[in-house]
């Protein structure tokens, strides 16, 4: 089961790989008859979207604790440009936490983002990227390069990767010689999520990747769960639906399309 989108992953200059993890420019199909999904997400992400009356907008979406189905009714394209974690308030000027959930036009934001609203407001979206290229690093003049790199390498340390499965929560903090407190609240600030929520999304986005080509026990396995059941249920808890259920296309009801961005 897909996306009903099309996603172009662009490169990311060198100025803003400090501030971003990925860029991408996505679109989608006015009139689509399939539902696309928004897959739990631990980013928080700056959206430029053109509407199809050609009004440009430029909003954040913040992370995503489950996914949401939706009908793809409206036209719309957008450049999606991901925040690495513990830049959230150094860029935006607020914390990552406050975002959970909400999608917020940068204009009603700190000062400096109501500024670059401005500023991207006028752009055609081949301008944008290299504005914000110029842009960002003077947006994060206050960042605490400490604490962003601490709350980094918690993320790293709770991710995914191939061959490696993230350990507990706790010994993640004793390998950044902070106390699970200490990581909590790094993350509620940097990332939005609890480090313990930020390594199930993780997990199960891993679920999605790879399940084409692994059987659902091996996959279990790969990705840390005890066993397929423990899988299933943390995968229906994210997902809304157990995954054999979401990989056959039967999906929970859609809602009507967001005015917002494709998903991811």
């Amino acid at each position: 089961m897909t996306n009903t989108f099309s996603r172009q992953v662009l490169p990311t200059p060198e100025a803003l790989r400090p501030w971003v993890t990925g860029i991408g420019s996505v679109s989608v199909g006015a009139g689509s008859a399939e539902p696309y999904v928004q897959l739990p997400d631990t980013a928080t992400t700056v959206v430029f979207r053109v509407g199809e009356n050609g009004r440009r907008s430029t909003l954040v979406v913040g992370p995503r604790t489950r996914a949401s189905y939706h009908h793809g009714k409206r036209f719309a394209s957008c450049l999606e440009m991901r925040l690495a974690p513990g830049t959230t308030r150094p860029l935006l000027g607020v914390p990552a936490v406050d975002l959970v959930g909400r999608m917020v036009p940068l204009d009603e934001l700190a000062a400096a983002p109501r500024r670059l609203a401005r500023e991207l407001r006028d752009l055609e979206p081949e301008e944008v990227v290299p504005h914000l290229a110029r842009s960002f690093p003077d947006l994060s003049g206050a960042a605490d390069r400490s604490r962003t790199a601490l709350v980094t390498a918690g993320a790293d340390a709770l991710s995914m990767r191939t061959g490696r499965v993230p350990g507990p929560v706790r010994d993640v903090a004793r390998e950044l010689a902070v106390s699970e407190r200490q990581l909590r609240n790094l993350f509620a600030e940097g990332v939005g999520l609890s480090p313990k929520h930020y390594a199930r999304i993780n997990r199960v986005r891993a679920v999605l990747a790879q399940a084409d080509d692994v059987p659902w026990a091996q996959l279990a396995a790969t990705t840390g769960y005890y066993d397929q059941s423990h899988m299933t249920t943390d995968f229906r808890t994210l997902m809304g639906v157990p995954p054999r259920s979401f990989f056959t296309g039967r999906l929970p009801a859609a809602r009507p399309c967001q005015a917002s961005i494709a998903g991811r």
